[in-house]
């Protein structure tokens, strides 16, 4: 049973999603809403049609920066610097690409227009980031994602050429391992991260692992 929200600033427990993940429908996509929804463990991921669809999966899809694995095949790309990378120029351009870039396995998009609105108010509060790749000054890879604490939420990614979101992705990994970030949260499984090491772990652990993230500032740009 999903959970309809009011427009008190509430979620219910994690502990009563249901076993695909769902938790809770409704509600808005406010900047203190979603803060509270990732403070909570918990996103936003409905397609154009649908009201809001809360989730909290269990299993839930991580990435510990020091298990970050470096295909074979990626590494002369990273070493030859094909890519100018950048943090944070071209956000709004970075979810767009998102969400119109077609994937093969994906004939829709769950980035409404309500979704890119919202985390383009995140990221002018500081919250919200992207990683950029150019060549000659074109945009041709990115992600975006929130960070919070010691923790990077990945929201979504693009690639127009080859290998281009993959640097980004590789890249910005290792610069969160610097930082000292504990996770990145991929929400859900996917085949490409987990070949760069990304695992599922129950809820509970990541449950865990959130509130000790949590305890770090936060660094907003």
């Amino acid at each position: 049973m999903l959970y309809w929200l009011t427009d008190e600033l509430i979620f219910p427990p994690v502990e009563l999603a249901e076993d695909w993940g769902g938790l809770a429908l409704g509600g808005d996509l406010s900047p203190k809403r979603l803060l509270l929804a990732y403070h909570s463990g918990i996103f936003p991921w409905y397609e154009e049609g649908q009201p809001i669809i809360w989730h909290a999966p269990d299993p839930r899809f991580v990435l510990f920066p020091d298990k970050l694995r470096i295909p074979r095949s990626l590494r002369p790309v990273l070493n030859q610097q094909k890519f100018t990378i950048t943090y944070n120029t071209a956000f709004r351009k970075v979810i767009r690409q998102c969400q119109q870039v077609k994937r093969p396995d994906q004939p829709g998009t769950w980035i409404t227009e309500e979704m890119l609105d919202a985390y383009c108010q995140l990221h002018q509060l500081g919250y919200a980031h992207s990683v950029e790749a150019w060549q000659q000054n074109e945009l041709v890879g990115g992600l975006y994602g929130i960070s919070l604490g010691k923790i990077f939420f990945g929201e979504s990614m693009f690639s127009l050429v080859s290998n281009a979101s993959k640097v980004v992705f590789a890249t910005h990994v290792l610069d969160l391992k610097r930082q000292g970030f504990l996770l990145i949260d991929c929400q859900v499984h996917t085949d490409h991260l987990q070949r760069f090491g990304a695992e599922e772990i129950s809820r509970q652990h990541y449950m865990k692992i959130l509130r000790t993230a949590l305890n770090s500032d936060t660094t907003r740009s």
